[in-house]
C-alpha cells in the first residue's frame, strides 16, 4: 500500500520542485547584469561589483513571489576615514537614524570622491568636515554609467538580445530599477549605492538574539561591515534588510523547518492572498520579519520538527499583527511596518485567518487532493484574543503564543514549565474568550 503524504508536504514538494528552475533564472538574470555593472566599473572605477551575493540566491530560491530585488553596487572608498554625521536620534518610531558622509578637512582626501559630481562643498563652517558625499548625486553617476554600459554590451553581444534594455531603467528616490529578462521569466532589480564600513547595531547585541543564534554564528554577523544605503537626497542609512537576510541565511543552518515554513507562507500569500501577485498585499520582506519574530517567540528545536506546526508558529505570530495592526522591525521594533502601506488590513486579516482555519484549500494543488475539508479549527471570536498584546505589550512573549497554538490545534509541546506557564496565561484570558466566541 503506497504512503500517504500529508497535505503540507506535498505543497512544499511542489515549492522545491519549482526552487532550483528559479535559482537558475535567478542566477542568469544576475549575471546579465553583473556583465553590465563590470562595464559599469571599466567606466569609472569608483563603482565595484560585488559578486558575493550567495545570501539572495539562496533567499529567491525560498521565494514564490516576484519582488524586487536589491544588487548593491559598492563605492570604492575609504569607508573608515569618512565622518558618520547622525542627523537627530532616531525616534522610537523610526528606523535605524539617517546619516551624512563627511570627507574630513585633515588627512588625505578622496579626490575622485571630492568631485562636483558626487560631492557637495561644506557651507556651514565645520572645522572637521570640508563637504559630503551625496546620494541622490551618485545615483544619477550611476544611472548615466548604467544606460552607457547596456548600449556598449548590446553591441559587443556581450548579453543576449532582449535580456536589458536602457529603456526599463527608472531613477527613483533611494534606488534605480532595471528588468532583465531570463527565459520566460523577468527579474526587477534595485540597484542601490553602498559604501560598507564597521557600524554597531545595538539591537543585534541583545539577550534574545543570542538565544536563537547560539555559538558564533550571531558574532560572525555582528562582526561584518554593515551597508550603508541611501535614506534620501542627502543622507544615508544601515541597510536593515541586509541584516536581516543575514539572520535568515543563519536560521537556515538549523535542523527543522522553519524556512520550510516561510516558503509555504510566501506560496499561500502569492496565489491567495495576493491572487497571484495581482493584488497588493503583504511583501516577502513582511513574512520575512514574521519568522525572525516566530525564532524568538519559539527558540526551541522541537517547535520546529513538523511542518505543519512550524508553519503555525508563523501564522499566529501574522495574526498577532494583522489584528493589532503592528509589525515590529526585528531590529526597531517601535517602527511599524504595515503603517502608511495603504493595505487594508481588515480584509488581509480575514484571509489569513480563514487559511489558519481551515487551510486545506489553498494546500491542494492536484485532482486528488480533492475532498471534504475538515471543520474550522477556531471559532468566530479569536480576534479579540489576538488583540491583547496591543493593550499589553507584556503578551508578546512565548506563553501567550503557545495559547494560539493550542486554539488552533497545534501545540504539541512537552516542556513541563512552557504548559504550565501556557496554561497560566490561558486563564487569564478565559473570561475574554468566552465572552467573545
Amino acid at each position: 500500500m503506497a504512503v500517504q503524504v500529508p497535505l503540507w508536504h506535498h505543497y512544499l514538494r511542489a515549492i522545491r520542485s519549482r526552487g532550483a528552475p528559479r535559482a537558475r533564472d535567478y542566477q542568469r538574470a544576475e549575471d546579465v547584469l553583473l556583465t553590465v555593472l563590470e562595464r559599469v566599473h571599466d567606466l569609472d572605477p569608483r563603482f565595484l561589483v560585488d559578486y558575493s551575493r550567495d545570501l539572495e540566491a539562496f533567499q529567491f530560491a525560498l521565494r514564490s513571489s516576484e519582488d524586487p530585488l536589491d544588487m548593491e553596487v559598492p563605492l570604492c572608498v575609504d569607508a573608515e576615514a569618512l565622518l558618520v554625521e547622525e542627523v537627530g536620534a532616531a525616534e522610537a518610531g523610526d528606523g535605524p537614524a539617517s546619516c551624512r558622509l563627511g570627507v574630513s578637512r585633515e588627512g588625505p582626501r578622496p579626490e575622485q570622491w571630492t568631485a562636483d559630481d558626487v560631492f557637495n562643498v561644506s557651507s556651514d563652517g565645520s572645522a572637521k568636515c570640508c563637504g559630503h558625499i551625496v546620494p541622490s548625486k551618485v545615483l544619477r553617476v550611476l544611472k548615466d554609467l548604467l544606460v552607457a554600459a547596456i548600449v556598449h554590451c548590446r553591441h559587443q553581444s556581450l548579453i543576449t538580445p532582449g535580456s536589458l534594455n536602457a529603456d526599463s531603467l527608472r531613477e527613483e528616490e533611494l534606488h534605480l530599477s532595471l528588468l532583465v529578462s531570463s527565459g520566460w521569466r523577468t527579474v526587477r532589480f534595485h540597484v542601490v549605492p553602498v559604501v560598507r564600513r564597521k557600524h554597531r547595531v545595538p539591537a543585534l547585541e541583545g539577550a534574545q538574539l543570542m538565544r536563537v543564534f547560539p555559538g558564533g554564528s550571531l558574532r560572525r554577523i555582528v562582526g561584518q561591515e554593515v551597508a550603508l544605503v541611501p535614506a534620501g537626497a542627502q543622507l544615508w542609512r544601515v541597510s536593515t534588510d541586509h541584516l536581516l537576510t543575514r539572520l535568515l541565511g543563519a536560521l537556515g543552518s538549523f535542523r527543522g523547518h522553519r524556512l520550510d515554513s516561510l516558503s509555504i507562507l510566501d506560496r499561500v500569500n502569492h496565489e491567495s492572498w495576493r491572487d497571484s501577485g495581482q493584488s497588493p498585499g503583504l511583501t516577502y520582506g513582511h513574512l520575512k520579519t514574521v519568522l525572525l519574530w516566530a525564532s524568538v517567540l519559539f527558540p526551541a528545536p522541537e517547535d520546529w520538527a513538523e511542518l505543519q506546526g512550524a508553519v503555525y508558529r508563523l501564522l499566529v505570530v501574522l495574526l498577532c499583527c494583522l489584528a493589532t495592526r503592528n509589525l515590529p522591525h526585528f531590529l526597531y521594533p517601535g517602527c511599524n511596518l504595515l503603517r502608511d502601506t495603504g493595505l487594508d488590513l481588515n480584509a488581509l486579516y480575514q484571509r489569513v485567518e480563514h487559511f489558519a482555519s481551515q487551510p486545506e484549500a489553498s494546500l491542494r494543488i492536484h485532482v486528488t487532493h480533492l475532498g471534504r475539508s475538515p471543520p474550522p479549527r477556531i471559532g468566530n471570536g479569536v480576534k479579540a484574543l489576538l488583540q491583547l498584546p496591543a493593550s499589553n505589550p507584556a503578551y508578546w512573549a512565548t506563553a501567550y503564543f503557545d495559547v494560539l497554538l493550542d486554539k488552533f490545534q497545534v501545540f504539541n509541546i512537552q516542556d513541563k514549565e512552557r504548559i504550565s506557564a501556557m496554561q497560566s496565561i490561558f486563564q487569564k484570558t478565559k473570561t475574554l474568550d468566552s465572552e467573545e466566541c
